[in-house]
């Protein structure tokens, strides 16, 4: 059974800093793409963040640098550094496990919020 599981939203100021957290169980992680999507409601799900198997990495052109994918492929985990953040930065993250042979998979979301 597949699972990824997300961790580390909650409730933070304008200008603050979160961690998110996704552990990933079920499948052989260091062989997918991992990748942090966000959607607010009433909107499409957008990506934020991919780091490659190779670890090489991209991000949506609107995030100015203030997010850092990353992955532990020995804990089956990866994070998402979010700095700096804004309010129209608030919505639900979601995890993505990809690959084009064993398919994809996504976590559950965690909400983030960002407001004084």
């Amino acid at each position: 059974q597949v699972q990824l599981v997300e961790s580390g939203g909650g409730l933070v100021q304008p200008g603050g800093s979160l961690r998110l957290s996704c552990v990933a169980s079920g499948i052989p992680f260091s062989l997918y793409s991992m990748s942090w999507h966000r959607q607010i409601p009433g909107k499409e799900r957008e990506m934020v963040a991919r780091i490659a198997e190779g670890f090489a990495t991209s991000y949506a052109d609107s995030l100015d640098g203030r997010f850092t994918i990353s992955r532990d492929n020995a804990e089956n985990t990866v994070y998402l550094q979010m700095n700096n953040l804004k309010p129209e930065d608030t919505a639900v993250y979601y995890c993505k496990a990809n690959d084009f042979r064993r398919g994809a998979y996504w976590g559950q979301g965690t909400q983030v919020t960002v407001s004084s």
